[in-house]
């Protein structure tokens, strides 16, 4: 009987918004939750897994006025949409829960009714500044040069009558949980963020109702009002499990809750580890013994969009590699705490590399060579020799070191540990030399040995495999003819049944792809994307032709900015322009954009602030080379002196772009 045999584990991934289909970025965090799920129930968890959308609020009724519909029209194909892809992916979720959902939206009237009978909800009115996308709301000092610091959107000054949480009164108790639970936000750089740039500061009450829109749940007992989307989207956490606010509750939620484990990007740790906790402790719930806010997947030559042409959905990378390629390809590449980066030149590569050669070769080489030399028959024959007990002893390691980065969520590890395996079993390959030894009728013993230990090894590989690539580890343990190992019984080398028949012909796991063909259908996709979107601007810009001024402003992807006065040369001369490298940076304590790097400039390091925390993390901007003005009068901001500038392009969204050399160029070099 195993340790964690019918111990409860509940995992969720944030639930995706209705507003579009999701691309590869959104994709990989439900492929991430279904690995972790899939490791818990190996490791012997009773796991409840649940997913799910996101699907009231002003974006939303906005989208469906445009295309016609009624807005549950809209969500519904948006959701059906997202529980494709989900099962496209082969995730085993047990619960896609709507907020739609007639249980969640009587539930979350229950909660907001709760709530404002117990005092922490009151009506005001709110006046502030509105990012629509973001659906948040903000204050003028929250704001970065007139847009969302979230988004880098323009925000729009707004004004109603609306009911409002006090987030204030539960802000201490938060901070001492916080205190006294380390693991509760990770990684720790979440923490230190919420912390530091939100409850230590101060909390203000937070808005949850409007009155603008009326896609919403509405508030039963003031009908004007429709919930908020944070008090409606994050209960979905506990309504999924049949939560009830009378006290009636199902049994999956006294058995499941409080969660083990809330999954989401990083950009909305703030709701799950600030919001969402507070509202439980109003409620008088036990909060979820962990938030862990995953870092992006990026797309390599820049942010997604269509009129770049570059959005990348999970489908198309399926009809282009395969889902288990994609899966390991997304979890792979995922550090565990700093953003990933996709392109397709890399995917091609780690299809040919890690999954042709290093594992699909290794299967194929195995039972061939099992099959010519022995007629498929598997035996021990005890001809051991001293590289045998490297084999092994790297095996039984790779097992345990694989379990320990599990248990830390470090999945892009576990899965460079399983591979290790399949590394060094062709690495025995090339040491033992089944070929030559084959040759020497004496050596009969040794070779089957030899082809013993290669089988027990993928074996035990395969079965670790399950959680990442499920399709291929059961392709693979079928053409050895044996059953998936279980993770207890990985404990010893030698399990495989002697005597047992492979397959007597293996299957192909990954052909290998040519990068030049997969380029040049990607590069007609990607065309055919940028059509699309102009065509979309056209339509949206009521111009008729490509020659109007949306679609040529649209296809050129340039924007327009105020000219300023006219300058001489002798103006520009006095500017000084040089090539900084980042070798240092973290966030300023005290502000909500500010980042402070260490610029070193020629034999000089400078110490710059800069308004892009937005932007950037102080991770990405270690080591970049990027352009600074070097003679500009120190300034104090936020009780820190900044001695520079740096340099950044600006698009018609607000979104920044640090501006670097197109060569590498030496630190200090000047820029004329």
């Amino acid at each position: 009987m195993c340790q964690n045999c019918k111990k409860p584990y509940y995992i969720t991934t944030a639930i995706a918004y209705t507003s579009g289909k999701p691309h590869i970025g959104n994709t990989y965090e439900i492929v991430l939750a279904d690995s972790i799920a899939r490791y818990k129930r190996e490791q012997g968890y009773d796991v409840r897994f649940q997913t799910g959308t996101d699907e009231h609020g002003q974006k939303i009724e906005l989208k469906a006025e445009e295309a016609g519909v009624s807005p549950k029209e809209f969500v519904d194909g948006v959701a059906a949409e997202i529980k494709r892809i989900w099962d496209l992916m082969n995730t085993s979720y047990d619960k896609f829960i709507r907020t739609t959902d007639e249980y969640h939206e009587k539930q979350v009237q229950k909660i907001f009714k709760k709530l404002y009978d117990q005092g922490d909800i009151y009506k005001g009115y709110y006046e502030g500044l509105y990012c629509t996308p973001c659906e948040s709301f903000w204050t003028p000092s929250q704001v970065v040069d007139g847009k969302c610091p979230d988004c880098g959107r323009p925000v729009q000054p707004a004004r109603e009558e609306a009911y409002f949480f006090k987030m204030s009164k539960y802000a201490d108790r938060l901070i001492d949980h916080i205190n006294k639970h380390p693991e509760f936000i990770q990684p720790v750089s979440r923490k230190n963020e919420m912390m530091n740039n939100f409850l230590l500061p101060g909390l203000q009450d937070l808005c949850v109702s409007r009155t603008s829109f009326t896609w919403g749940i509405p508030v039963d007992f003031d009908p004007k009002h429709v919930t908020y989307v944070w008090l409606d989207a994050l209960t979905n956490y506990i309504t999924g499990l049949g939560y009830d606010c009378d006290g009636d509750n199902d049994q999956l939620f006294e058995k499941y809750w409080p969660a083990d484990l809330h999954l989401i990007g990083k950009d909305i740790i703030r709701f799950h580890t600030i919001y969402w906790p507070i509202f439980l402790m109003a409620l008088g719930l036990p909060l979820p013994k962990q938030v862990f806010g995953h870092p992006w997947l990026l797309q390599g030559d820049g942010k997604m969009s269509k009129s770049k042409g570059n959005v990348i959905y999970a489908d198309t990378l399926v009809d282009f590699f395969g889902v288990d390629a994609v899966r390991y390809f997304v979890l792979h590449e995922m550090p565990f705490d700093n953003d990933g980066v996709i392109t397709w030149e890399l995917m091609v590569e780690r299809m040919n590399s890690d999954l042709a050669n290093i594992l699909g070769n290794l299967v194929n080489r195995t039972i061939s060579m099992t099959n010519k030399y022995f007629g498929g028959v598997v035996r021990d024959a005890g001809a051991a020799e001293a590289v045998d007990e490297d084999l092994k002893a790297t095996v039984l390691e790779a097992v345990k070191k694989a379990d320990a980065k599990m248990d830390q969520l470090r999945v892009a590890d576990a899965i460079t540990e399983i591979f290790g395996i399949f590394r060094r079993s062709n690495k025995y390959i090339d040491e033992t030399a089944p070929w030559t030894l084959a040759k020497d009728e004496a050596k009969k013993d040794r070779l089957a040995t030899v082809l013993y230990n290669l089988t027990e090894a993928i074996t035990i590989g395969a079965s670790l495999l399950e959680s990442f690539m499920p399709e291929t580890s059961e392709k693979i343990l079928k053409q050895l003819n044996t059953e998936k190992r279980a993770l207890s019984e990985m404990d010893t080398f030698g399990k495989y049944p002697s005597g047992n028949k492979v397959t007597d012909k293996p299957e192909i796991l990954f052909a290998r792809v040519d990068v030049k063909e997969v380029m040049e259908k990607v590069e007609a996709m990607q065309a055919a994307q940028r059509a699309e979107a102009q065509k979309e601007a056209e339509a949206a810009g009521g111009q008729e032709g490509a020659g109007g001024e949306a679609g040529e402003k649209e296809a050129s992807d340039g924007i327009d900015v105020e000219a300023k006065p006219e300058i001489t040369y002798d103006d520009f001369a006095k500017l000084q322009f040089q090539v900084g490298e980042i070798i240092a940076c973290e966030a300023v304590p005290k502000s909500k954009k500010l980042l402070c790097s260490q610029v070193k400039i020629g034999s000089q390091v400078r110490q710059i602030l800069s308004g892009i925390k937005a932007h950037y993390t102080p991770e990405e901007m270690v080591g970049k080379k990027v352009m600074v003005v070097t003679n500009l009068k120190p300034a104090k901001l936020a009780g820190m002196v900044s001695e520079g500038m740096l340099l950044c392009a600006e698009d018609a969204e607000g979104n920044l772009s640090l501006m670097t050399p197109e060569k590498d160029m030496p630190a200090g070099a000047e820029i004329r």
